[in-house]
């Protein structure tokens, strides 16, 4: 019974296969890999053939050496429970799930292809599982919707967005230290941070005979879905160069597996199940469940350019921003000036120094609202301007802003209502669990399933910024709700229900305002994934301010963050010397630039390096939509207390420029060889406060940082051949 390709598709780079058992065709899984490389797979063995396995008692054999990943991972109530050893570690359920296919077709939109398969499985279940392929892309997106097409009620407890098998189509049998997992994660201050480990480093190799399950289950609970982990995986064939990646738009509770029974890894992805983040779902007859979207590639290469492939494919269809973000400009936050105090008289003074300076948007984050005597923090959920700060309100303040040339932005946290405030009160129209009001420290959470909720945040915050003049708004969200709410068939099913409210809100809001600029911040980078990125114009990178850290963490997120999305702070004081300056402004050439402390009160010296990075920057800016970005590092263990050196090659591929973003951290001392793309490269132009000493080769340089603690800049050009 041999696997046979029952379909196969080519979009862009890509070969789509569904395979199935030979003598059930109509139960495919699919398979994506590099087109380029289809001449090179092979075909899996059919059974096991070592000692232990042959020596089995005949009845026992033969015992197949494969599994079918089917199209869609679904589990009902009513199921029976998976065995092999796997209650309590997945609900994946094994091959007995595969759903039948009855149909596929193939619809074309101008550069858009939609592949839709249309499926079934027993329990009255229909599924249409949708794979969408833009012209250009070098990846897929993935819908899929689940109905009840029974006469009764239905319980879902698992349910997948997407599931690959085959991993590796390029080996027959098992070659150990030839398959690699990446996973990003991702905590308070410290994310993305790339962990890579063999399938047996993480014991996932087949057991003797294929009975007992391997599985990986990993994934976030709550709100945040960046708290733990980033939903991203990639799966690479070492030996072949092939690199599978997967990311998942999560705004809530979500999951990644990793599953083995046979020879080959399955990947599968979605939201967080019963077991994992207490979900169910009941679909009433004729209902349906759509899933959260997946981005998915196959690529020759390795882990950066799986996430390059992913992130061109999440640019190109997020929605373009207004016309103030053409120029991907310049953004200062006076948050790490006062510290939760901004005033009037403050704004204004930053705001003359700032005048001509190149920044854009000026922003007035936490603080700007009343908050009672014994609050640190102001009183999220009743919204009124603390007068005393703004004497005039906060008109006078975007008036003067815009005076002087600047878009106006303010800070929101619009989804929860703070100790000490009136909406504290108003406890129907918030959270509960257990039927109490669900509190994490001091806040509470309005229920964005309630449109009470919508139109009396559509009148606080879509309100004031129109009554005042502000054109750019950050929204923070700074804990999570964890395990959900009630209200729903499961406190995970309130959550999903919940923020999906909190998604629309969203939407109405780009609707009401277009022109609106929006930052997505949630404690820095805990909201970092496809769909919030594509509601936002640009996302906080993280809630690191002032750490020697910031040029690492903002390496590493071009893994998950498109660098045109990517805010990274620069917070200048004017204690800093020289080097530090520039140490912290030459991170922001990561992405976008993000000013933040003392700026009014430095010296003329100081603000004219400043100046000059803000030039730069401005500059270049055109090239981050296309550029790629490669870093190489020599920084010891620690991210927090970095030794050594750190440069990242920006390059648009195509074009004869490129930047090198260069850090040296404590002992730097020594030279760092860099590779960049081919050819032989000069420096033309540099932004540091002292050079560093830098070496040409053809297809690399090498860099020597003058001292600890600074940092630059290089532009580089293509010699003439």
């Amino acid at each position: 019974m041999p696997v046979s390709t029952v379909k196969a598709y080519t979009f862009g780079d890509l070969l789509l296969r569904f395979v199935a058992p030979s003598d059930a065709p109509d139960k495919p899984g699919l398979q994506i890999l590099p087109a380029s490389l289809a001449k090179k797979v092979v075909t899996p063995r059919e059974h096991l053939d070592e000692p232990c396995a042959t020596a089995l008692p005949a009845r026992w054999l033969p015992v197949r050496a494969w599994e079918i990943e089917p199209l869609v991972r679904c589990t009902l109530r009513s199921d029976g429970l998976p065995a092999a050893f796997s209650a309590g570690r997945t609900l994946h359920g094994g091959a007995w799930a595969a759903w039948q296919l009855l149909e596929q077709k193939i619809t074309r939109d101008g550069p858009l292809t939609t592949l839709t398969s249309s499926l079934s499985r027993f329990g009255g279940l229909a599924a249409t599982h949708s794979v969408l392929h833009a012209r250009g892309d070098r990846a897929v997106r993935i819908h899929t919707r689940i109905t009840n097409a029974s006469s009764g009620p239905v319980t879902l407890e698992l349910a997948s967005s997407f599931t690959l098998g085959g991993l590796t189509p390029f080996a027959a049998r098992p070659e150990p230290g030839r398959l690699v997992v990446h996973r990003l994660r991702s905590c308070w201050s410290s994310e993305a941070l790339v962990e890579s480990r063999t399938l047996e480093a993480l014991n996932l190799e087949r057991s003797w005979v294929g009975h007992g399950v391997r599985a990986e289950r990993f994934g976030q609970v709550g709100s945040m879905p960046c708290n733990g982990w980033m939903p991203f995986v990639a799966v690479e064939d070492t030996v072949a160069g092939v690199t599978w990646a997967a990311r998942l738009s999560a705004i809530g509770s979500w999951q990644l597996e990793l599953y083995r029974r046979g020879d080959q890894l399955s990947l599968t992805g979605g939201l967080a199940d019963r077991e994992f983040g207490h979900w169910s779902k009941t679909l009433r007859p004729g209902e349906s469940l759509d899933l959260p979207e997946t981005f998915l590639t196959a690529v020759a290469g390795g882990l950066d350019d799986a996430a390059d492939a992913l992130n061109a494919t999440l640019q190109r269809h997020a929605p373009a921003g207004p016309a103030s973000e053409k120029s991907l400009p310049v953004v200062f936050n006076e948050w790490c000036t006062s510290w939760g105090s901004p005033t009037h008289e403050n704004l204004i003074a930053l705001a003359d120094r700032l005048k001509g300076s190149g920044v854009t948007y000026v922003v007035i984050d936490d603080g700007w609202a009343e908050r009672p005597p014994e609050a640190v923090m102001q009183s999220n959920g009743d919204w009124k301007v603390n007068r005393t700060a703004f004497p005039g309100g906060l008109r006078a303040t975007t008036d003067a802003l815009r005076a002087r040339g600047f878009i106006p932005g303010l800070w929101f946290e619009f989804e929860v209502v703070n100790l000490g405030s009136a909406a504290w009160a108003e406890t129907a129209h918030q959270l509960h669990r257990d039927g109490r009001p669900l509190q994490i420290g001091p806040r509470r959470f309005w229920d964005f399933r309630d449109p009470w909720v919508h139109d009396y945040l559509m009148d606080k915050v879509a309100g004031r910024l129109r009554a005042d003049g502000f054109g750019y708004l950050k929204v923070d969200y700074n804990d999570s709700i964890g395990l959900g709410a009630d209200g729903a068939e499961s406190l995970g099913e309130g959550l999903r229900a919940h923020l999906e409210g909190v998604r629309a809100f969203f939407e109405r809001l780009r609707r009401e305002l277009p022109d609106l600029v929006i930052e997505n911040c949630s404690s820095g980078g805990h909201r970092e994934e496809p769909g919030m990125i594509a509601l936002t114009a640009m996302s906080s990178f993280s809630d690191a301010h002032e750490t020697p850290d910031i040029p690492l963490l903002a390496a590493d997120l071009q893994r998950v963050l498109p660098a045109p999305r990517n805010q990274i702070w620069a917070v200048l004081r004017h204690t800093d010397t020289a080097d530090r300056l520039a140490y912290s402004l030459a991170a922001t050439f990561l992405g976008r630039m993000c000013l933040s402390g003392d700026v009014h009160q430095l010296s003329a010296k100081q603000w004219s390096l400043v100046r000059e990075a803000v030039d730069l920057h401005r500059a270049t800016a055109a090239q981050l939509p296309k550029a790629v970005f490669r870093t190489t590092r020599a920084i010891g263990p620690s991210r927090t207390m970095p030794k050594g050196v750190q440069a990242v090659v920006r390059h648009v591929p195509g074009t004869k420029k490129a930047l090198v973003i260069w850090h040296g951290f404590k002992n730097a001392s020594a030279p760092l060889i860099v590779p960049l793309p081919p050819g032989r490269w000069r420096v033309v132009g540099q932004f540091a406060a002292h050079k560093p000493r830098v070496r040409g080769k053809v297809n690399s340089l090498t860099l020597r940082a003058p001292a600890d603690w600074t940092g630059g800049v290089l532009n580089l050009s293509m010699c003439q051949s």
